[in-house]
């Protein structure tokens, strides 16, 4: 965040910021860190997850600035997903002693009113984001709803087992 928008904001949203600037979800007691998990899990180098980390404590900061549902890029929900695993630090650390709240997860019900609605909270999120941070939102984890929404088939592959060639190099 720049040093202007954050001067703009109100003083319990600055401590806020501040709280959540210093809040690690690597648990300095375990020899497998959070951050190596969320790497491992989805193939980015440590420095790709590290920037994912960051972009996911500035979504949870728009939705209490905002008090109102947003929709996070499909790399910040990589994360959410990983850290409501992680349930002491998410629901007694995050939400209890910083957040101040709960925050939900909440899933698609699937078909085209529950397409649009996501389409128009993620477009939400990527306007508030420029509003509060003073910039657009990087395009490697918040990239544009066409992209974020495109047709996806996920599967879970065990990388030991199978040989995996992308596409991206055809």
């Amino acid at each position: 965040m720049t040093q202007t928008a954050l001067r703009e904001l109100a003083p319990e949203h600055q401590k806020l910021w501040h709280a959540l600037c210093r809040f690690d979800l690597n648990d300095s007691s375990s020899s497998y860190m959070f951050c190596e998990r969320l790497a491992l899990e989805n193939g980015w180098s440590l420095a790709f997850t590290l920037g994912a980390i960051e972009e996911y404590k500035r979504f949870l900061f728009l939705i209490c600035v905002y008090d109102e549902s947003h929709t996070p890029s499909d790399e910040v929900d990589q994360v959410w997903h990983l850290h409501l695993l992680y349930t002491r630090s998410y629901w007694e650390e995050l939400c209890r002693e910083i957040l101040k709240r709960k925050i939900h997860h909440g899933p698609t019900k699937g078909g085209k009113a529950e397409h649009e609605k996501y389409d128009l909270l993620y477009r939400r999120s990527l306007e508030h984001y420029t509003e509060v941070f003073g910039q657009e939102p990087p395009f490697a984890y918040w990239p544009s709803p066409e992209k974020r929404f495109a047709p996806a088939r996920w599967v879970r592959v065990n990388k030991q087992a199978v040989w995996i060639i992308s596409k991206l190099n055809f």
